[in-house]
């Protein structure tokens, strides 16, 4: 999690769907703004949330009418994408309905929040070939907003994880944005050795007489400055055929993508040669690749926490693309205070 100075930020108000443990809120809050409603339909998930900020997320929303949530600045969220079932028959806002991005836009439809910023997989660039995005983008653009839109990837804001998301940021129509920007990657060197915990109990070490480890690869700490740092997975053996989750990582390099589900021994956050051990990643470790910091409090049953970091944000890259959100409010923000200077004048 990267160190910000409060801004403009900590006079505007938020609300997190979809919340899961908090990613958004911890990178909003981070820069001063204030949690007033979030919504979590998982137990689990809400308990993590509940024990770290204290807020109890509301269930299920799509059983929260939009009159009951409170005004707020700035609507967050990283919402699961599904088939739109009457996508790309131009209806906007109603080919939405029977979607979970439909409670997004009738909650936009009642507050007209000033900013949305929203998360998902890569893949709704693609999905139903493109009818999906462009469906949000038309829906929202009816509601009177302007869009952006933008993969980014992990990896290069200073995260150990190869990690790729497509991030939507929308400005009411009331706020002049054509001057936003998505952030530059950082490319900082950074390597999944740095985060490592030092022989942690609950990182499964994997023992098989299947093990391969390729004979040519030549990944060494000392061959590695920090220029030279790869900032991407390096696969140097595998288990098995190396099918999913049976390929193994050199430390040097980045984590592949944490996940929710998926097969293979090293389901959910890959294998890792480390100290001469492979084994998978502890859920501490997990937390650090998504940028959350060591006074998080982590689920205690294992195989939750790693759903839980698997559905997860990346903290920092919340923060980063924060920064650029921010120029636009302050730059809006000082239009409006000369505007009423001269009128007063």
């Amino acid at each position: 999690m990267i160190k910000t100075a409060q801004n403009i930020l900590q006079n505007y108000s938020f609300i997190d769907l979809f919340a899961g443990i908090g990613g958004f809120h911890l990178a909003l809050s981070s820069m001063g703004a204030e949690c007033v409603f979030s919504s979590e339909w998982d137990k689990y998930a809400a308990e993590t949330y509940y024990q770290n900020f204290k807020i109890k997320p509301n269930g299920d929303i799509t059983k929260i009418n939009e009159k009951d949530i409170p005004k707020h600045d700035i609507l967050c969220g990283g919402f699961p994408c599904q088939a739109f079932s009457i996508s790309g028959k131009q209806k906007g806002f109603e080919d939405t309905r029977g979607t979970l991005f439909f409670d997004i836009a009738r909650i936009v439809n009642h507050h007209h929040p000033k900013v949305l910023f929203l998360e998902n997989v890569k893949n709704l660039t693609k999905h139903d070939e493109g009818k999906t995005l462009k469906t949000i983008i038309k829906t929202l653009e009816e509601l009177n907003y302007t869009i952006f839109t933008k993969v980014l990837n992990s990896s290069n804001f200073a995260l150990p994880q190869n990690r790729e998301r497509i991030y939507i940021i929308a400005f009411h129509n009331t706020l002049e944005s054509q001057s936003f920007k998505f952030p530059s990657p950082a490319n900082e060197p950074v390597c999944l050795e740095n985060i490592l915990e030092n022989q942690p109990k609950n990182a499964k070490i994997i023992e098989r007489n299947d093990i391969e480890i390729y004979k040519n690869y030549t990944v060494s700490s000392s061959l590695f400055s920090e220029i030279e740092l790869l900032n991407k997975p390096i696969q140097i053996g595998k288990v098995n055929k190396g099918g999913q989750g049976e390929r193994i990582y050199h430390p040097l390099g980045h984590a592949i993508t944490l996940s929710a589900y998926g097969g293979g021994i090293g389901a959910k956050t890959g294998l890792y040669l480390v100290n001469g051990q492979i084994r998978k990643l502890s859920p501490r470790e997990c937390a650090r690749v998504q940028g959350f910091p060591d006074d998080f409090l982590i689920n205690p049953i294992d195989s939750q926490a790693y759903k839980q970091f698997g559905n997860s944000v990346s903290v920092n890259v919340l923060q980063y693309i924060l920064r650029e959100i921010s120029k636009i409010l302050e730059l809006n923000y000082l239009k409006n205070t000369n505007k009423k200077v001269l009128e007063y004048a």
